[in-house]
Order: C-alpha cells, then sequence, then structure tokens
C-alpha cells in the first residue's frame, strides 16, 4: 500500500488540488494531517469525494515537520510499503514528480527518494540567505558522504518519499526534524537518491513573508547542524561560530507527537 501523508494549516485554497494530484499518482490512501486549521480546510476534507482520503486531526497546532513524523506513524501502522510527503500548499503541476518519487521507493530503488528544488538555471535567482542555507545542506550532504549522489537536496524541502525499509529502520520521531533523519538513513546505509527535479517556484507553495522565509531558513539550518554534529558523534547542538538557530524549532510540539503513540524500536 503506498500511502500519501499531507501537513495541512490552513491550506484551503489549495487542498483539493493537491488531493486531487495525489489520486491521479495513483496512491492507495491519503492521510492529511490537519493540525491547529481555522479556515475550512477539515470541511474540504469532509466534502473531498473520496474514500480514499482518511484526515487526522488535532485541534493544536503542531509544529513545523511534526505532522510529517504523525502521518508516518500512521502509516506504518496501517501496513504502508511506502510514504509520499507532500505539503498541503503544493498545489503546482507536480503530478509527475509524485509519480517518479513514489516509483522509485516502491521498486526499491531508493529507500528515501528526493527531490532537487534548485536546478543549476535557478541559482542565479536565490536571495543571499538562499544561498547560505543551501552550503548548510551541501555541507552536511559532503559529511554524509551523499554530496555527489544528491548535492543539496534534502528532505526538508519539496516532495519526496520513503521505503518500509526506512520507516522499519529508522525512528518516526526523528521525520519531525527532517536532516536527522537523512543522517541516520545515511549511517544506516540505506539508499538516498534524488529522483525528481523541478524548481520551488513551480512546487505552488504561496508566497511568504520574508519574516517567514528567515525563520524557516533558520529552522532548516538548525536542524542540518543538529545532523552535522550526530553524524560526526556529537550532541545536538544548533549552533554555528556562535549563532544558534532555531527558527520555529521551539513550536514544534514534541510532547504531541509521543502522545499520539510512536511505535516501540
Amino acid at each position: 500500500m503506498l500511502v500519501a501523508v499531507v501537513p495541512v494549516k490552513n491550506e484551503a485554497l489549495r487542498l483539493e488540488k493537491v488531493l486531487k494530484n495525489l489520486l491521479a499518482v495513483p496512491v492507495d490512501l491519503v492521510v492529511p494531517v490537519l493540525n491547529g486549521c481555522n479556515d475550512g480546510s477539515e470541511q474540504i476534507i469532509r466534502d473531498f469525494p473520496s474514500r480514499l482520503v482518511k484526515a487526522l486531526v488535532f485541534d493544536d497546532a503542531l509544529g513545523i515537520d511534526i505532522p510529517r513524523a504523525v502521518g508516518a506513524i500512521q502509516a506504518k501502522k496501517l501496513g504502508a510499503r511506502a510514504v509520499l510527503f507532500v505539503d498541503g500548499d503544493m498545489d503546482g503541476d507536480i503530478i509527475d514528480v509524485l509519480r517518479e518519487l513514489a516509483r522509485a521507493v516502491t521498486t526499491k530503488e531508493a529507500d528515501l527518494a528526493l527531490t532537487n528544488c534548485y536546478p543549476a538555471e535557478e541559482l542565479a535567482r536565490l536571495s543571499d540567505l538562499a544561498s547560505y542555507l543551501l552550503e548548510i545542506r551541501l555541507a552536511l550532504n559532503r559529511e554524509l558522504g551523499l554530496a555527489q549522489l544528491i548535492g543539496p537536496a534534502s528532505p526538508s524541502h519539496g516532495p519526496h518519499a520513503v521505503s518500509r525499509k526506512f520507516l522499519d529502520q529508522i525512528p518516526l520521531r526523528e521525520l519531525a526534524v527532517p536532516p536527522v533523519a537523512l543522517a541516520l538513513a545515511a549511517k544506516q546505509g540505506l539508499k538516498v537518491r534524488v529522483k525528481a527535479t523541478i524548481a520551488h517556484r513551480h512546487l505552488g507553495s504561496p508566497f511568504r513573508s520574508p519574516v517567514h522565509a528567515r525563520r524557516i531558513a533558520e529552522t532548516i539550518i538548525g536542524d542540518c547542524l543538529e545532523a552535522i554534529n550526530l553524524a560526526c558523534g556529537l550532541p545536538r547542538e544548533r549552533s554555528l561560530n556562535g549563532v544558534t538557530y532555531l527558527g520555529y524549532h521551539t513550536e514544534r510540539k514534541f510532547d504531541l507527537l509521543e502522545a499520539f503513540g510512536l511505535p516501540e524500536g
């Protein structure tokens, strides 16, 4: 069974298109993880004409990436052989991307199939902040011995998919800090590959404020620093050159993730 997990936080304007894209892949089940929604997203799910869409609804916001871990836990409980992750605001024309990611993990070509959201022709468009973020992502991938295979690609950005082997070997809690999950996959010898390429601007995600963009970047930078330290056998810290990168990390509700029910082991 191929399960799609869709983190949703007030995505009413885009959610229906995302669901239609996933059913066109096709997938066997879609699990939207609604958290702290107050914009009608839940009603869109209720009205959606498919029994393959079965939402998990949380009244409280779970924080960035926690819904991904929640959805993975649910998918594993249901016996998924692979899981496809796509954010609830990614309503671009990305069906082919989703199909390729799904194909890679269901045929065992990859255990973690990533999307390259920054093809070479897009690099000149990047802000200084985005360029620095890519440098940190690439530094992690070099430390993991993956830079030649995946460049700066990361499960923090863009649709991606994981195999059943990944679900069985990686602690699902760590999906809430995606670069750490990547580091653990590399340490376990799992197959990490880039299996799709699409520029970020074509994913469909809406424009966010500069403040939000900075906090997202700081979140991912801190996550990558945690992963680098983990890979080096050091305590998981989020600081570099005297700067601590928290971003939205403090808003991650690990207590709610634990309460949902992490599997043993």
